[in-house]
């Protein structure tokens, strides 16, 4: 027979048999000592607590404690109870195959991450607060797919003013991160009846991967010095880009071809994604402005706080077409209904605040300090390395000296415990595009990017 009991508050479930009771209890607890279920160190209920509890005698779990006691499973002590003895450490068993854990690195810059060691704890707890404080009961309950209010509002302000987008709240939908709004966005694409969609021929694998999920039919859109060539529209319903910073090749989408997918997507009811990733981050350029803003009305502007803050608050947010906001907010109610409400309105008070603009302000120096030593290092230990994509972003291209591979560039640099990647990694196909690391100065922690750029250039001077 099933039973649950508590031990100091914590249900386990044991099977005990019909016959024979006093054996199956102690069949069921070595068991549970055996499985880990009942772990080293943990504090067994009296054996009149448990015999209530089972329906038992209390002899017959008195007798069943000696016994494990005896066989050195548990241990018992006047004053202190029974407990399960300590054992040493031994692997548990895991239902089904093991689960693949990516290999530990000492350093990193693969691309992609913000330094998530300065994440603004104290800021972000004061506006965690201010925000709790004066939260409404009923922002706790089931909300607004589109998101808090108050988000939406201080996004659509931020926005309008850092980055030149058209926008009301009302248009503004909240996510649990950018692949969630894309996957969201390809659900919407194919309920339209809309079936093939371009991308840029250089970026993120998994974001072709979701688009391929929802059913569109994914096309690589050529990318040279001055971005994504609109090449072969017509064929295309939809095309993703990253206009303002090319991941990963770094470059900005030039004007005459901002404007020329801008009218193809008027004219033909296509639609454009506009990837803004890492807008804020700008150096030596001034800021280029959303390609949103010149056709609001065909341009969905995608943002995130995954670079400027932390990939782990799982925010980001899309400013869509009118005529889209419903077909979205249908396909968000069959996922998650909407995101952590309390992060949403913590979000929205560090925005009203100031303290988001601050924090990208410090962050953007930060990272504009790490591009330049990324820049003076490499000049004087590995001159033989060209670098691109500089002006702005978290990231920069490192192209290889002729015959030099790039997988054995990342194989040497993992040898000395520093993780790279190759820029082949990112290609829709493969072209003939020299060799090239893409190179995340962000990612390191800053005590580590020291001895990061010494493992590169070591691994590119070999």
């Amino acid at each position: 027979m099933a039973e649950t009991w508590a031990i100091c508050g914590v249900d386990l479930h044991v099977e005990l048999g019909r016959t024979r009771v006093r054996e199956s209890l102690e069949r069921a607890l070595r068991e549970a000592v055996q499985s880990g279920r009942l772990v080293s160190g943990t504090l067994l209920p009296p054996s009149r607590t448990l015999a209530s509890d089972l329906g038992l005698a209390r002899n017959t779990v008195a007798e069943a404690y000696a016994q494990l006691v005896a066989e050195g499973w548990l241990t018992s002590r006047q004053g202190s109870g029974t407990r399960v003895a300590e054992r040493g450490a031994e692997p548990r068993p895991s239902p089904g195959s093991p689960v693949a854990r990516p290999p530990a690195v000492r350093y990193d810059l693969r691309p992609g991450y913000p330094d998530v060691t300065s994440f603004p704890r104290g800021e972000w707890l004061a506006a965690d607060r201010a925000a709790l404080s004066r939260a409404p009961a009923e922002a706790f309950g089931y909300g607004d797919p589109r998101g808090r209010p108050e988000l939406r509002a201080a996004l659509a302000g931020y926005l309008a003013r850092a980055r030149g987008v058209w926008v009301s709240p009302d248009t503004v939908v909240v996510c649990s991160g950018f692949s969630q709004a894309l996957w969201l966005l390809g659900r919407v694409m194919r309920s339209e009846g809309r079936s093939t969609i371009g991308v840029e021929s250089y970026g993120h694998r998994h974001h072709r991967e979701l688009l391929a999920d929802t059913g569109l039919q994914v096309v690589g859109l050529p990318v040279d010095g001055h971005g994504a060539r609109p090449a072969d529209l017509e064929r295309l319903d939809a095309v993703l880009l990253t206009p303002a910073h090319q991941f990963p090749l770094g470059v900005a989408l030039e004007s005459a071809r901002r404007t020329r997918f801008v009218q193809w997507a008027s004219t033909s009811g296509a639609l454009v994604i506009e990837d803004d990733y890492d807008g804020e981050f700008r150096y030596d350029r001034r800021a280029v402005g959303a390609m949103q803003a010149l056709s609001p009305d065909r341009v969905v502007y995608a943002g995130t706080a995954s670079k400027t803050l932390a990939p782990g608050l799982r925010l980001a947010w899309l400013v869509v077409p009118a005529d889209l906001v419903a077909k979205l907010v249908e396909q968000r109610s069959l996922v998650d209904r909407h995101s952590a409400v309390l992060d949403q309105l913590t979000m929205a008070e560090f925005i009203n605040s100031g303290r988001y603009d601050r924090h990208v302000r410090r962050s953007r120096l930060a990272y504009r300090r790490r591009r330049d030593r990324l820049l003076a290092t490499l000049s004087r230990k590995a001159p033989d390395v060209t670098v691109h994509g500089l002006p702005a972003g978290l990231h920069a291209v490192v192209g290889l000296p002729a015959g030099d591979n790039e997988a054995d560039v990342v194989a040497r640099a993992a040898a000395r415990g520093l993780a790279l990647e190759g820029l082949s990694g990112y290609a829709v196909e493969p072209d003939e595009r020299p060799p090239a690391l893409v190179v995340g100065y962000a990612t390191p922690p800053a005590h580590a990017y020291t001895g990061a750029l010494a493992r590169l250039c070591a691994t590119l001077a070999e």
